[in-house]
């Protein structure tokens, strides 16, 4: 039997979302491992106590995509969140929040391709590829699609070459 929650009684998880733009303009995205459907995304994490957003998005840059190769560009203004799916409601992010609620980085890529790797020791990521920014919102899961175009529109003069 499983247990019904409320979604208005949890909190949001604070947290992070990267978006890695490579020399040529391109996002770095990454499909999920966990998931039974096609679900890609930009790298993203929970912010620990004392950090602030940059260092906790350096971080997890590291741990989910295996590099230390970027250079912060720009911080979006605000926090923006966004809410799981009922079905999710106290299934994803171990069932302790309603969504999340995110700071999200521009970074920009300074290594080679062979400088990524998604073989981490929790690996997030099955696969990776470079994609256009317009390209992201169609891969994205339906509920992270909103918080999607914001980022984008935040970071639309980024997606030229450097």
């Amino acid at each position: 039997m499983s247990k019904r929650v409320d979604p208005e009684a949890l909190p949001y998880r604070l947290s992070v979302g990267m978006m890695l733009i490579n020399r040529g303009g391109l996002v770095f995205a990454g499909r999920r491992i966990d998931q039974t459907v096609e679900g890609w995304q930009m790298p993203q994490g929970g912010i620990d106590e004392g950090e602030t957003p940059v260092e906790a998005g350096l971080r997890e840059l590291k741990e989910e995509v295996g590099t230390d190769k970027a250079v912060l560009l720009r911080e979006m203004e605000g926090w923006h969140s966004y809410d799981l799916p009922k079905h999710l409601i106290g299934v994803a992010l171990h069932g302790r929040y309603r969504g999340q609620k995110q700071k999200w980085l521009a970074l920009r890529f300074t290594g080679e391709d062979r400088d990524i790797d998604i073989r981490t020791e929790h690996p997030e990521f099955a696969t990776w590829k470079w994609l256009s920014m317009d390209a992201l919102p169609e891969l994205i899961v339906p509920f992270k699609r909103d918080i999607y175009g914001k980022v984008i529109a935040a970071f639309r003069d980024l997606a030229g070459p450097a």
